[in-house]
């Protein structure tokens, strides 16, 4: 085994997708606005045909604004839903084709997946303008294809890790109160996730909300953020 072979391809490896996922979030952190009193609830991988109805039904119930990273091969499925996502003043972003991590994904596939996920959503009549990685793993052929598109890369700044199976819809609650401040751009799931995770994604929802409108916090998409 040839030792600088390994380390040339470890060293290739941090370029492409290494030092771009941890030097976005670090960009990110870096450009939060100062703390204030909107909160961002942003989903992730859906639409799903049980729960993101449900999802939308809260949202509508407290007259709050969010903004949906959607698969577009997902959305494809439930066209339906992405136009009522419109209807009902939320903003639908692009969460790639599947649900792949960008790490080890090739620069002409992640250019050729971006650019049919783009069509997808395009097709839907919900062109994205957001883009949001799955799992946040970017790479230089995602952020290049992203500028030329003018798709905007959107992090997050507060996970509850609704999607395992193992937690509770109290637990979730909790850790969203405790870690939510104003600002904050949340990241939750309206689809995948353990054992029907969104059902408890949901019903946290439905007791943290009340709490954050007594609280004085407002809700806005992300196209908003930071202005």
């Amino acid at each position: 085994m040839n030792p600088l072979f390994f380390g040339t391809l470890g060293a290739a490896a941090l370029c492409y997708s290494v030092v771009p996922t941890y030097g976005s979030k670090l960009v990110h952190r870096l450009r939060r606005p100062q703390e204030n009193r909107t909160l961002y609830l942003t989903f992730d991988d859906g639409p799903d045909p049980v729960y993101t109805p449900q999802l939308l039904d809260l949202l509508a119930a407290h007259n709050v604004r969010a903004s949906f990273f959607v698969v577009a091969q997902t959305a494809q499925r439930h066209p339906a839903l992405i136009a009522r996502m419109q209807r009902d003043g939320h903003l639908v972003g692009l969460h790639a084709l599947r649900h792949r991590s960008g790490m080890l994904q090739p620069p002409a596939e992640t250019c050729r997946d971006l650019r049919r996920a783009a069509c997808i959503l395009q097709q839907l009549g919900a062109p994205a303008r957001y883009y949001r990685a799955p799992w946040g793993h970017w790479n230089l052929a995602c952020l290049a294809a992203l500028r030329r598109r003018s798709l905007t890369p959107v992090l997050w700044d507060v996970m509850a890790e609704d999607w395992r199976g193992d937690t509770t819809a109290d637990e979730i609650a909790q850790k969203l109160r405790r870690r939510t401040r104003g600002g904050d751009i949340l990241c939750l799931h309206d689809g995948r996730g353990a054992n029907g995770a969104p059902a408890r994604t949901i019903a946290a929802l439905r007791a943290v909300l009340p709490d954050w409108k007594r609280a004085g916090f407002r809700f806005d998409t992300v196209n908003h953020y930071g202005t």
